[in-house]
């Protein structure tokens, strides 16, 4: 038993453990290379601040040991966590309120038999050719776009007219694939090159516009992007096992929903790995609104938003924090900021009642295992793992490990200016947004 089990410990010991930790280099994976952490189909699409499938190796690894466990991530965004589950035969279930993460970790984590996906593909391109090549207008002409028309005001302000009329062109062609698996395939590389195909600004983690880019055109884009899809789906469908591909409804369970309220089972789990949303970071909607626009998955956009745990959208006025290192943070916020105070306040708040089902769901001597990192906005501490460690403890688990590690290779803006709390380019900020991160690990006895 671990000196963290034997002890109660208080939210003052809690700051002194985390002071007195030092970076376990092991657990930072540092000579992996793109290939590595981009194995099978983990380079579907691109996704933020998404964590590497060799940490959630690992804890699987450290803490499973029957052959029939059940993984569960609250946050699966891109399924890092499930591609791992499903690759070592284990049942995976979690949610995600994202939309498009919910179709990128429904494709990422099933094998497709690689001679019929060989197969469609080809007849794919072959239908959408026509679409990219500027010798066939004639017939290009008789393709009419498929482009959401409550969404239009959003694309032209993305799109030229002439991107525009060709990515309606494909997601018309698309559409017309009788096989859902097949089509969410489709989806998924017409959902990645959107970013390129836009006059989004290159590398900005933020919706900016860059007005003298010129966008890449879409044919072939996807035919590139699915070339690459297909090659990481064979090498997948090579490590799935065959009694888990042919019954994968029996392994997935994946839902679009919250995740204060996952529709599992009662002490059910073993082990649940999660990377949550950052406090104050950015908003995944906002982020993802090309591929929220163009497969029309929102109504609104901003009542979209308001569903996210983490967004600046959420206040809560009445609930009352059950860590007192939150509440210190928020103390400490009201007197810079009162908006970004009741931000931080609700972030910390939905994350309690996040650990309050991952503890109803975990079985007895299970392990919730999240990755969070610390920043430091307008001058003050935002001690996110640390809260998350008090929190844990308030939801009934054990403070069983904490592991800091170094981030070489998550995709996270780092540097952030401290008066704005504005993520900005390397040479205009002063302070490390993310520098290290923890893996605060919490124990059910009971």
């Amino acid at each position: 038993m671990s000196r963290l089990q034997q002890q109660e410990v208080s939210h003052e010991e809690i700051i002194k453990l985390f002071n007195a930790k030092e970076i376990d280099n092991d657990w930072s994976f540092i000579g992996y290379k793109p290939s590595d952490t981009g194995k099978w189909t983990h380079n579907y699409h691109r996704y933020p601040a998404k964590f590497i499938p060799q940490l959630v190796e690992r804890l699987i690894d450290e803490y499973i040991s029957n052959e029939d466990a059940h993984i569960n991530d609250p946050f699966f965004g891109c399924g890092t966590t499930f591609v791992t589950a499903i690759s070592r035969g284990f049942k995976a279930s979690g949610t995600d309120i994202n939309k498009i993460a919910y179709l990128i970790t429904k494709v990422k984590s099933t094998p497709i038999e690689p001679d019929y996906l060989d197969k469609k593909i080809k007849q794919f391109l072959s239908k959408i050719k026509c679409v990219g090549d500027t010798q066939a207008t004639l017939f290009s002409k008789n393709i009419e776009p498929l482009i959401p028309e409550r969404h239009i005001d959003r694309i032209d302000y993305w799109f030229t007219e002439e991107n525009k009329t060709e990515l309606g062109k494909i997601l018309r062609i698309i559409y017309e694939e009788e096989d859902e698996i097949i089509r969410d395939f489709l989806l998924v590389a017409f959902s990645h090159i959107l970013k390129n195909c836009s006059i989004w600004l290159q590398g900005s983690t933020k919706p900016t516009r860059d007005l003298k880019k010129k966008p890449i055109k879409p044919y072939e884009a996807l035919r590139k992007h699915l070339k690459k899809m297909q090659r990481g789906n064979n090498a997948f469908y090579e490590v799935v096992f065959a009694k888990v591909r042919e019954n994968l409804n029996d392994y997935l369970n994946i839902k679009t929903g919250d995740a204060r309220k996952q529709l599992i089972p009662d002490n059910s789990i073993d082990l649940i790995v999660s990377s949550s949303p950052y406090v104050t970071s950015y908003e995944y909607a906002d982020l993802h609104q090309l591929s929220t626009i163009w497969l029309d998955l929102a109504e609104d956009l901003t009542e979209y938003k308001k569903e996210f745990i983490g967004t600046s959208h959420k206040k809560y006025d009445n609930k009352k924090l059950q860590s007192k290192l939150a509440q210190d943070i928020v103390n400490k916020m009201s007197k810079k900021s009162q908006k970004m105070a009741k931000e931080i306040k609700a972030f910390f708040i939905d994350m309690e009642e996040v650990f309050d089902e991952s503890f109803r769901i975990l079985k007895s001597g299970g392990r919730c295992c999240y990755v969070i990192g610390n920043t430091r906005l307008k001058g003050v501490d935002i001690l996110n793992a640390e809260v998350f460690a008090e929190s844990l403890k308030h939801s009934g688990f054990k403070l069983d490990r904490i592991i800091k590690r170094e981030i070489p290779l998550k995709i996270l803006p780092q540097k952030r200016d401290e008066k704005t709390g504005r993520f900005a380019n390397n040479h205009d900020a002063n302070s490390e947004a993310y520098p290290v991160e923890y893996i605060v690990i919490g124990l059910k006895e009971r």
